[in-house]
């Protein structure tokens, strides 16, 4: 960096925090791809639910608590802001506060550790959006790099499976099958993930490294990778397995009990809720499959002290640590991709 950092920005995705925010969340969420009225009105429903609220804006707060307090027991002093993509705190209204407060340069942690598109190359586009936005006083800000490899977050997800697997009943806890899932792509977008040097796949190469070193870490010799979310038209085809689908697979095999680690997400947001602890928990249910699923990392307290890591990595010389063999990258500036035709973003880019 040119200079010390001033701040530190959250920058995710957002999310509603009462009925009236559901629709116009889902129209910034699906801008510009043609989504027609009735699948919004479908989705809604999801939220509503929940009664409107998505857990995800509660659960970043809680993080940011969580990071000051490492921060300040490390001795470092420096303000947590936050800020998203799709709903309040919009990011263009918290980069514009941050001119304000005269914050000249910042780190941003994003709430995805993945390479791809939404994963990763959205974020950078954010970063241009809102520095654009806030004028030509907008602080310098260097993206964090991806960490779907740290041993933090490796050994947080192992313990939720450890902790999962203990709910089970004890007769099928050792015969359980460890399922990871993460948000499904096109396969389009997952094919251009990347450099393209590096050939592609980033994103799914990353998700399956981090379900091997977490399967590994539990002494699970077996496992499967499968999806979930999938939000696009039948005719466009995207990564597959569905975990519900995997699910009739799994029974029809004889299994009868199944741990499910959504190893593709931070927090247990609506997505996780809805997907897993509803339709994929009634379908194991209808199966009669025993059914436990692991907690996200964002609330471990080891979340924070990687986030804080990764800080020093730029303020006090830490060495990066990583576990994985497939390639991460990182870190961003002022919303520039990591490497050149990194990610190429998709004609309709998807949501998340």
């Amino acid at each position: 960096m040119a200079r010390a950092a001033d701040a530190l920005l959250l920058l995710s995705f957002g999310g509603p925090e009462g009925p009236d925010d559901v629709l116009p969340f889902l129209e910034n969420v699906t801008r510009g791809r043609g989504v027609p009225p009735e699948r919004l009105a479908e989705v809604a429903q999801h939220y509503l639910h929940f009664g409107g609220v998505s857990p995800i804006n509660a659960l970043n707060r809680d993080i940011i608590a969580a990071v000051q307090r490492e921060l300040s027991a490390a001795g470092t002093e420096l303000p947590v802001y936050f800020g998203n993509r799709n709903w309040h705190p919009m990011v263009e209204d918290t980069l514009a506060r941050m001119t304000a407060d005269g914050v000249r340069s910042a780190l941003v942690f994003p709430t995805s550790a993945w390479g791809g598109y939404s994963g990763c190359r959205q974020y950078d586009e954010d970063i241009v959006r809102a520095r654009a936005a806030a004028g030509s006083d907008a602080p310098e800000l260097v993206k964090l790099r991806q960490y779907f490899d740290h041993p933090l977050l490796v050994a947080a997800f192992a313990d939720a499976v450890r902790a999962a697997r203990d709910t089970l009943p004890a007769a099928h806890r050792e015969i359980a099958r460890l399922v990871f899932t993460a948000h499904s792509v096109p396969v389009s977008a997952d094919a251009a993930a990347g450099p393209p040097a590096d050939g592609g796949r980033l994103y799914s190469r990353q998700v399956a490294e981090a379900a091997r070193l977490c399967a590994a870490a539990t002494g699970f010799g077996e496992y499967d990778v499968v999806w979930q979310s999938r939000s696009g038209p039948p005719h466009i085809p995207w990564l597959e397995p569905d975990i519900v689908d995997h699910l009739e697979v799994l029974a029809d095999k004889g299994f009868e009990s199944v741990i499910v680690c959504p190893v593709g997400f931070v927090s247990d947001h609506l997505e996780v809720i809805w997907d897993l602890d509803n339709e994929a928990a009634e379908k194991a249910a209808e199966l009669g499959l025993s059914f436990a699923r692991a907690a996200t990392p964002g609330t471990d307290p080891r979340f924070a002290e990687m986030v804080v890591e990764l800080i020093g990595e730029h303020l006090g010389g830490v060495t990066p640590r990583r576990l994985g063999a497939v390639p991460g990258y990182g870190c961003t500036t002022d919303g520039e991709p990591c490497a050149v035709d990194c990610c190429a973003p998709p004609r309709r880019p998807i949501g998340r």
